[in-house]
């Protein structure tokens, strides 16, 4: 993949990024990170530009956390139906074979 040189503006302060994303993806992330940063800044006067910085990383990674770890219960759970259902089957293909066999029983019985 090539790599994009991409300038963004964040918080009145232009940045050039460098990444194999594309464009509009690292524009998205920008404004993304640009409109949340705004809105910590304008909810209180004291917040400066690298305060906004900061608490927006970290509720960026509390949401990547949150998010890798309910991507692993979810990995979990799968695992666990996937397991069941192996189960299952095997159970079905005994019950099956059992009954294949009880009715070549009953048909000897009723020659």
């Amino acid at each position: 993949m090539a790599t994009n040189r991409i300038k963004l503006t964040i918080c009145d302060t232009e940045y050039i990024i460098t990444s194999d994303e594309s464009e509009s993806y690292v524009r998205e992330l920008g404004e993304e990170l640009d409109s949340s940063m705004r809105a910590l800044m304008e909810g209180d006067s004291r917040v400066s530009t690298t305060m906004a910085a900061i608490l927006t990383a970290l509720n960026f990674a509390d949401e990547a956390r949150k998010a890798s770890e309910s991507a692993d219960n979810l990995r979990v759970q799968i695992k666990e139906y996937l397991n069941d259902n192996a189960r299952i089957r095997a159970e079905l293909d005994e019950a099956r074979r059992e009954a294949d066999r009880l009715r070549r029983e009953l048909d000897e019985i009723l020659r």
